[in-house]
Formats: C-alpha cells, structure tokens, sequence
C-alpha cells in the first residue's frame, strides 16, 4: 500500500550542491567487503580524475581493508546507480556523467574479503 502525504510537502534540501562550496557528494560502496557496512561518501571537486580516487578517498575509506592493496584497478567493474558502468580513469567525474549524490559500487574480482567471506 502507497503512502501518500496529506499536504504538499515542500522544504529546502539541505544537501543540494550549492551547500558544498563547489564540491558534489560521492556515494561510493565496495561489494563482497561488509567490514565497510555502506557507501562512503565524499564531497569532491567534479573536476577530479576518475583515477585520482583510487590513491585518496577510496585509499582513505577502504585503505585500512587488507585487500585494498591487492585491488588491479583495471580489472575492477563499476555500478552506478545499480547498473553496469565503464568510467574513463581519465576523465574528470563531471566528464564520466557522476553528478550530484550519484551512488557508485566497485566490485574487484577475486577479492572476496576477509578469509573469503565478503567481510
């Protein structure tokens, strides 16, 4: 059953892009690792290279997990928004589409986590 609203609902966001001083949210989660319980997320320039998350955000987030290190970036796949996607490790964020509070996941392949168990 739908809920409906019984009046117009109408209010600011208070996370639209113009509160982060030129920056966008980056919703980033690694699938098979659950020792990370969800996304990270991360205010960043949509300027940025695609690539340059791997050293600094992601190695910041994700860097403590010992598969980290082990990560062949050129064979990760990418979702965004729960569908398949093929960034340009190149390209700025902007460049690939990633806008505003976009929700990217990257699987590594035969890195299943901890022992095995996508921990």
């Amino acid at each position: 059953m739908a809920v409906a609203a019984i009046s117009e609902y109408k209010f600011p966001s208070k996370d639209a892009a113009d509160k982060f001083h030129g920056n966008q949210l980056l919703y980033v989660g690694w699938d098979k690792h659950l020792m990370f319980y969800g996304t990270a997320a991360f205010p960043l320039p949509p300027v940025m290279k695609f690539s340059d998350l791997f050293g600094g955000p992601l190695a910041q987030s994700y860097g403590a997990h010992p598969d980290f290190a082990k990560i062949d970036w050129s064979k990760v796949t990418w979702l965004k928004d729960n569908k398949p996607f093929q960034p340009d490790y190149e390209k700025s964020l902007a460049d690939n589409g990633i806008g505003h509070k976009d929700c990217l996941r990257f699987q590594t392949p035969g890195l299943d986590g901890l022992f095995g168990i996508c921990f």
